[in-house]
């Protein structure tokens, strides 16, 4: 993302970004940090923090990013650490939003998910006024994450594929444009 390095060493979490899954939501931020500045965000299912940690550094605020795995989290926490970036992400062990730091309704203006369609789901209903970038989904989930997030207010803004793997940029608000697809 604007050229940050970050390291990520592969180990006991998912997420170092070279997956398509992860490399799509970094190129989704990278597109989003030009048109604006999130307040405030949360990765969920952080894995390794690489999406938190890349926002954080960028943004220059803390990025709250969880995960249901505890070893994940202290993966995360630890990358952070190797990144000068201790302090950059507020983390948390639960499903979801299923956890104070994360049940915030309204409070986030930038949601990050990049995990399967099952779990993305129900996390629609707690979609901010903002913007979400939800991965993780094969081109057969696209369709069934659309509309559920449809249902809650949320328009497809736009949509990249990366080695089999969709990338959705979802708004709140508005009319709906024609969505753009990002090479």
């Amino acid at each position: 993302v604007n050229d940050v390095a970050i390291e990520i060493p592969a180990a006991l979490a998912f997420g170092t970004g070279h997956h398509g899954t992860t490399a799509g939501c970094l190129l989704a931020l990278d597109a989003e940090l030009k048109r604006r500045r999130p307040r405030h965000a949360i990765d969920v299912g952080t894995g390794t923090g690489i999406l938190a940690l890349a926002l954080a550094k960028q943004i220059r605020r803390k990025v709250v990013a969880g995960d249901i795995d505890r070893i994940a989290v202290e993966v995360a926490a630890h990358n952070a650490r190797i990144n000068h970036a201790p302090h950059g992400l507020d983390l948390y062990v639960a499903p979801g939003l299923r956890h104070a730091k994360a049940n915030r309704p309204g409070h986030f203006d930038l949601v990050f998910a990049n995990i399967l369609a099952g779990p993305l789901k129900p996390l629609a209903f707690a979609a901010p006024d903002g913007t979400v970038i939800l991965s993780g989904l094969l081109a057969m989930d696209v369709a069934g994450v659309v509309s559920t997030y449809r249902h809650q207010g949320l328009y497809l803004a736009r949509q990249s594929l990366r080695e089999g793997w969709a990338t959705l940029v979802m708004k709140k608000g508005g009319a709906a444009p024609r969505p753009r697809h990002l090479r």
